[in-house]
């Protein structure tokens, strides 16, 4: 369901990369690990369902893809558009003879590459990681990406509506969720959905035995049809004193986020801009402010103290500051989705900032 020009066009970004980093080739790593797919997705159309697959994007010539060799049938390889696919049984020692004596730029090489195939390259490659400037060169959305992404909010939103009208204190947390998730599911999420709620500070999966109070934190992730991550929640209940204030602070985070995410601006701007309510107040910030989300749930530039990458239009963050009581108990989480365009950042939900 990509076209063309849309895998011509992310190939070219990719390729810009490796000349201005003085690569020979990219290793795009994925895993079925949730959120750590998607990289492979982005490069290939396919989809991991189980075990994990790598593509080589060579400067010149043609894409392959490469799976473990019991991976064969765990996943339909028909849907990718890459016509080189490769099985090996050791799939290190495949690339350790395709790429021997090559500098090669690997995204995922802290946390998806595996152990025994790091192992077989490792002498034979000049390996150097590429996550950040893999993530840059894929981090402006094309206008086919935000439909795609525009449509996982659609659906993350509406996965929120159904949450809280099930919502109510004393039921557990699976069965307020379990509303949602079927939605998501049949909507065409699969198993790209990693919603959960916070435990007072800290996030836990939404499970039987968790009981809901008078005040409920969703944390709502989904991927559409599409495979484009998104981010949408608000908090529901009564809120204390002390959260109260944190809602004040969360009321002037979106506002300045409007201004904030705009072209031009780097992301250590954004973030001193939209954290300046909570950090006024004492506040500390448990999580990271914000990050750019695409196919992969977490990409970089971060909104982040130091991040000095400059904001650019068509970029896409998941914004959440995750503000903490000094208590250690009391925080406050909400998730939304914004888009940076000429004008400034565009909250793409559409859902008023306030608890519900």
């Amino acid at each position: 369901m990509v076209s063309k020009s849309e895998i011509e066009r992310r190939y070219a970004a990719v390729r810009a990369a490796m000349d201005e980093h003085g690569v020979e080739a990219v290793l795009v790593c994925g895993s079925e690990y949730t959120g750590f797919e998607g990289a492979v997705t982005y490069m290939s159309g396919f989809v991991i369902v189980h075990r994990y697959a790598y593509v080589l994007l060579p400067r010149e010539g043609e894409p392959s893809i490469v799976f473990p060799g019991e991976a064969r049938y765990v996943g339909v390889h028909g849907t990718t558009w890459i016509e080189d696919q490769v099985f090996a049984e050791r799939p290190g020692e495949w690339l350790a003879e395709r790429l021997a004596g090559q500098r090669v730029g690997v995204y995922g090489l802290d946390y998806v590459l595996t152990v025994r195939d790091f192992v077989a390259v490792r002498d034979k490659v000049d390996v150097v990681p590429f996550d950040v400037e893999f993530d840059l060169a894929r981090a402006v959305k094309s206008d086919e990406e935000l439909e795609s992404v525009r449509d996982s909010v659609r659906i993350n939103t509406e996965g929120f509506h159904l949450f809280a009208g099930e919502y109510a204190a004393g039921k557990s947390a699976a069965e307020v969720l379990a509303p949602a998730e079927r939605y998501f599911v049949a909507e065409g999420c699969g198993r790209l959905t990693m919603n959960m709620v916070l435990d007072g500070a800290e996030f836990a999966i939404a499970r039987s035995e968790m009981v809901l109070g008078d005040f409920c934190i969703p944390s709502l992730e989904i991927a559409g049809p599409g495979g484009h991550w998104v981010e949408v929640s608000r908090a529901l209940g009564t809120p204390n004193a002390e959260v109260q204030r944190m809602v004040e602070a969360y009321e002037e985070y979106f506002e300045a986020a409007k201004t904030a995410l705009r072209p031009g601006a780097t992301a250590h701007d954004a973030h001193r801009a939209v954290s300046k309510g909570f950090t006024d107040r004492g506040y500390h910030l448990g999580h990271v402010t914000g990050h750019s989300i695409g196919m992969t749930m977490i990409e970089h530039p971060k909104i982040g103290e130091g991040i000095e990458t400059e904001l650019r239009e068509n970029m896409v963050f998941s914004m959440h500051p995750h503000v903490i009581a000094e208590n250690g108990h009391d925080c406050l989480y909400m998730q939304d989705t914004w888009l940076v365009t000429a004008d400034g950042g565009e909250p793409l939900a559409g859902l008023p900032m306030r608890v519900f």
